[in-house]
């Protein structure tokens, strides 16, 4: 890692040029603070971001963002745009929770009425939504059918069929709930034929939880506002105000999915003649065979991952219902927005002066679209194509996470795109090592926070402490102009997946 020749262009912006390697195809743009990219160096996330920079039909830049950190083929916190008639689709660079994502939601509720109750809210929220490895409702179930009605339709099937929310819920998800929203000859839609009966097994039990990992559902309280125009147009009125965030993705079914096809063109990479630094960059052209059943299969598991988040967010309303005695709609638990992570979007770009049809993939990465934008703007809801599009950028259990808004320099550097978490600094083993789980409770505990997880294991291995710094991460963004400051919210009450 020391020989990868990093040239400083700018304040936290970082230039490897394609010269450094003889088979890169384009430069790797790296947007860190001094300390961030001194942790990226610790693993093989700089050099995973130079062997994304020489797949077929890579265009003008690969982007490494400030949270990144080693991740399978591509890094976690990775940018890339291909060619969509001369590139090529990989799934390593989506990741196994295809449409992991975030969903912020807004109450009317303060600090004060909410603060001597957290205890029992995150109880019932624990209850009301399953979390853990392998975690399923008991009580809620869907049968294959249906299962196979929610990848092609997501969370519209949910609220018409089940009545998991309000009509109103779409406008302010991504895709408007359900993927694509926007038809082209290059994006087919979502087939659950392409699905394999093991992804739809793992599936059929799992709408409606948190599933394991760095997954969360986080009672949270305004800290600061920094854009009060805004804050204001996305719900968040005043410091002290309760929102709810929802970290969680489409479970297992996305990662069978992911399983399923990198094997596809694990195989089919000699029979297209590609050359790849690493054989976890398998991939194929965007209009193989192979590239077509993969994008079907993949849209599955965008809707799923909408419809997953939809059926929280229902059962999160139930869950103050039963605590403070209220109807939701009284209370005014909606929906700000939810923005999808590790995802491939077709979109147009600006290259070399021209606009060029590209599949963007979003490793750990989330859209960042400008207001006012005559192209990006349609992609972003009514209610913000003025401002921007909503970016929120999760903690960890222990850490403030942001509300941010896409900037136009997002379009020049990252396609659009910005950061979509803390990122890890430790392995989760080397966090079992070090905490132990009563201590990491107790000690939030002592900051007002209250923490319940499925397992103890599983709360030691997301300790702040093996994460970065979110507000370093955003302060990075920020001040490289890919998105911008709106407001801080800190945690009061955790649910662990």
């Amino acid at each position: 890692m020391s020989k990868v020749q990093l040239n400083k262009i700018g304040k936290n912006t970082w230039v490897i040029d394609k010269s450094f390697r003889s088979d890169m195809r384009v430069p790797v743009y790296v947007f860190a603070s001094e300390r961030l990219l001194e942790k990226m160096m610790t693993d093989r996330t700089i050099i995973q971001g130079i062997n994304v920079a020489t797949l077929p039909g890579v265009r003008k830049q690969v982007a490494v963002l400030p949270d990144a950190h080693e991740g399978y083929g591509f890094p976690i916190g990775g940018v890339a745009a291909m060619d969509a008639s001369e590139g090529v689709i990989s799934p390593g660079g989506v990741g196994y929770d295809i449409n992991c994502g975030v969903r912020l939601m807004v109450t009317n509720l303060t600090y004060n009425e909410v603060r001597l109750r957290i205890k029992e809210l995150v109880d019932v929220v624990f209850r009301n939504v399953p979390a853990g490895l392998g975690s399923r409702r008991r009580d809620f179930r869907v049968s294959f059918t249906d299962l196979d009605r929610i990848a092609v339709e997501g969370a519209r099937y949910v609220v018409e069929k089940y009545g998991l929310g309000w009509p109103e819920d779409y406008k302010n998800i991504e895709e408007e709930g359900r993927y694509p929203r926007y038809k082209s000859s290059n994006v087919p839609d979502p087939d659950p034929g392409a699905v394999s009966q093991q992804a739809r097994s793992r599936g059929e039990s799992q709408i409606g939880t948190l599933g394991s990992g760095n997954h969360f559902l986080e009672i949270q309280r305004v800290d600061r506002i920094f854009d009060q125009n805004a804050a204001k147009r996305f719900g968040i009125f005043q410091e002290g105000q309760i929102t709810v965030l929802i970290h969680c993705g489409s479970r297992g079914y996305g990662h069978q999915i992911c399983s399923d096809y990198l094997r596809v063109m694990e195989r089919a990479v000699s029979k297209y003649n590609l050359r790849l630094p690493d054989r976890e960059l398998a991939c194929t052209p965007t209009n193989s065979p192979e590239a077509t059943q993969y994008l079907k299969a993949f849209g599955c598991a965008v809707n799923f991952a909408f419809a997953n988040r939809q059926a929280i967010s229902h059962w999160v309303r139930q869950s103050f219902e039963e605590v403070f005695r209220r109807p939701a709609e009284e209370m005014g638990i909606k929906i700000v927005y939810d923005i999808t992570h590790n995802i491939v979007k077709f979109e147009r770009h600006k290259v070399d002066g021209s606009d060029v049809d590209v599949f963007v993939h979003r490793k750990g990465a989330t859209r960042s679209f400008p207001g006012g934008h005559p192209y990006y703007s349609q992609f972003i809801p009514t209610d913000y194509r003025d401002l921007g599009q909503p970016v929120f950028v999760p903690g960890s259990m222990g850490t403030a996470s942001w509300v941010l808004m896409g900037r136009m320099n997002s379009l020049e550097l990252t396609f659009g795109s910005s950061v979509h978490g803390a990122g890890r600094t430790m392995s989760r083993s080397g966090a079992k090592r070090q905490y132990s789980g009563d201590t990491v409770v107790r000690v939030l505990e002592s900051r007002g926070i209250y923490v319940k997880g499925d397992t103890m294991e599983t709360i030691v291995e997301e300790v702040p402490e093996a994460y970065k710094d979110p507000d370093e991460v955003v302060e990075v963004a920020h001040e490289v102009g890919i998105s911008s400051k709106v407001a801080r919210l800190v945690p009061i009450g955790v649910v662990k997946g």
